[in-house]
Parts: C-alpha cells; structure tokens; sequence
C-alpha cells in the first residue's frame, strides 16, 4: 500500500475499533493506502492505523493486548474521540458468538449487524440489572442506537443485496489471498450441536458424539450471510447454549453474543459488526476466528462504500452527538428513577 504524506488529525472522520490482534490485521488489510502514525500524546495510550478507505479516511484502534470487555472498550473510544475530534461516527468491528435458530439461519462465517428491533437501539448488556420475585432478572436502562447516517447506510447496502449487488466478496477476496490463515476453514467444519450437549473432548470436538449435531440445509457455495437486528453485549464470555438460547429469548431473539459494544453506545456512536467465530457455547474454538474477523472487516468496508463522503461532512461530530444528549440518557439507570 502506498504511504502518501501525514494527514492532518482533523482530516480523519471514521473510527474503527476492535478487540483483538486477529481484528486489527483484518481491518489494516481493508485501506486502500495507509498513512503516517500520528504523534504519540502523553497522556493517550492508545496506538492507532491509519488510512484510507475509498473516500473516507479512518482511524483504527485496538483494545490493548489481553483486556477485553465494555471498559476497555470505552476506554479506547474515549480516548480516540478526545484525539482525532472530526469523527463522526464509529463502526466496532470484530468477532462474536452467534445464536442459530432465532429466526435466522445464523451459521459460522456470518455477519451480524446491530440494528433497532423491538425496545432495543441494536445493542443491549444483558448482564446489567436487577433481580427480582423468583430470581427473575430485569435489565434496566437501554444503550442508544446507531446514528442515522449509518441506519441510512444499513438500508442501502441491505438493498444492494437483494438486488445482488454485494461486493463482500469483492472485498474479501484479496484479504484471503493475501493471507491464508484468513480463509474459510470450509462449510464442513462449520458443525453445531444440540444446546443442551455439553463439549466432550478435543480441540475441534473430536470426542464429541456426532449424534447430537443437528441437522441443517446444506448452503450452496460459501456465501456470506448478513443478518441485522439485536446484539448481547456483556463482560463475561457466553459458552453455554443453554443460557445463550434463554437469554436470546428474553431479549427478543438476539442474533449475537459479544463483550465491547456496550461500552461504546451512549459515549462513542457506532454501528456494531460481528462476524461469527462459534455458537456461544460449550464448543467454541479457535478455527473461524480469523476468517470471521475477515468477513465483518469486509462488511464494514461496504457498508463506508455506501456511505457518502458529503453526508458524513454534514454529519455532528461524536462531541457534538454527545454534548447534545446531557441529561437525556438513560444508560442504566434503574426503571424507577
């Protein structure tokens, strides 16, 4: 990739976050040009990539090696927001535990997009509330939605779809060649098990029995599929299918289990990707997560490919956006205060 001249910290207006190693290469292989580090400020701690994207030009940040969850995450946005004071919006991107059989045919591979459904913004932490008679948990307060110029973008690159004119695989295409260890590890591998079967043994669940797959339609070819609708954010990882399935349910049909989104909602407005590493549950591995990691970079690509460049210049500042909601959010405040 070519090196033009340092840009100026104003000229950037997309911020990118992500959680681990495996995501940030996946997000660099996604500019079009990188530019120059920007000066290192005493008291950021935050090392960012930056470069193009087609018409836009983006800052990427990586949550520090080993801390993950929602503070670490807001963390990183805060920090980035202070720095690079132009962005308008965020997109954090990454990798995350999908939920088969919640009205979509969620398989490994997959992306999941927050999107508003029901009385959620698109992201909701499922492990903050109270607990009520019998146990019962009761989550409170709710986590904004993504910025309308993102929606506006969602809706576009959604249509563009149905009408079969999706460049994922466009964009995905020169990642994995470049890259091998980002390919997909084939629909084979891609094997779920009944939720209540508990993982056997082995590192790809050999020792599992093969009697508790269940059974699905074969997919024809290895297209990505983009679902769009609820995403369950927390600070401990989902690895039981039991639990997943419940609380799935009680959120309305969350499509994805993940650990950052929440911290990012009401102080850094951004659109969530997921691509899906495993099923969040007792038999998740290691195997898809590259290519899952490769499949929400490229999404996320797409999605600025549909976004102009003259709306994103209209667009408030993330300052803004937040210093025009003091006093009105409702980030987990009880429901009856």
């Amino acid at each position: 990739m070519a090196r033009p001249h340092q840009f100026r910290i104003e000229d950037y207006t997309v911020g990118w976050v992500c959680a681990l190693p495996v995501e940030l290469a996946a997000a660099a292989e996604m500019l079009d040009e990188e530019h120059d580090d920007p000066p290192q400020d005493a008291n950021d701690t935050n090392m960012y990539s930056l470069g193009r994207i087609g018409e836009h030009n983006v800052v990427i940040a990586c949550l520090p090696a080993g801390q993950m969850g929602t503070n670490s995450a807001a963390a990183v946005a805060s920090q980035m927001r202070l720095k690079f004071t132009s962005i308008r919006f965020g997109l954090m991107v990454g990798i995350g535990g999908g939920v088969p059989g919640a009205g979509h045919d969620v398989r490994l591979g997959d992306v999941v997009i927050s999107q508003p459904h029901s009385q959620h913004g698109g992201v909701v932490q499922y492990d903050f509330g109270k607990v009520g008679a019998g146990g019962n948990p009761t989550r409170t307060g709710h986590l904004n939605a993504p910025p309308t110029i993102l929606l506006n973008a969602l809706a576009r690159l959604q249509a563009n779809r149905l009408r079969g004119r999706s460049n994922l695989s466009v964009h995905l295409s020169p990642l994995v060649s470049r890259l091998p260890d980002f390919a997909s590890p084939g629909a084979e591998s891609d094997i779920l098990f009944e939720s209540t079967y508990d993982h056997v043994g082995g590192p790809r669940c050999e020792q599992c029995s093969r009697d508790k797959i269940v059974a699905r339609t074969q997919r024809i070819g290895e297209k990505v599929e983009i679902h769009c609708g609820t995403i369950a954010s927390g600070n401990r990882v989902m690895k039981d299918g039991v639990t997943r399935d419940a609380l799935s349910s009680q959120l309305g049909g969350a499509l994805c289990f993940e650990m950052e989104a929440a911290g990012l909602m009401d102080n850094f407005p951004c659109l969530v990707i997921r691509g899906i590493c495993d099923y969040a549950d007792s038999h998740k591995n290691k195997g898809w997560q590259p290519y899952a990691a490769a499949t929400a970079a490229a999404c996320a690509r797409e999605l600025l490919s549909v976004t102009p460049s003259a709306e994103i210049a209209k667009t408030r500042t993330v300052d803004e956006a937040i210093n025009s909601q003091v006093g009105k959010s409702n980030l987990h405040l009880p429901d009856d205060i």
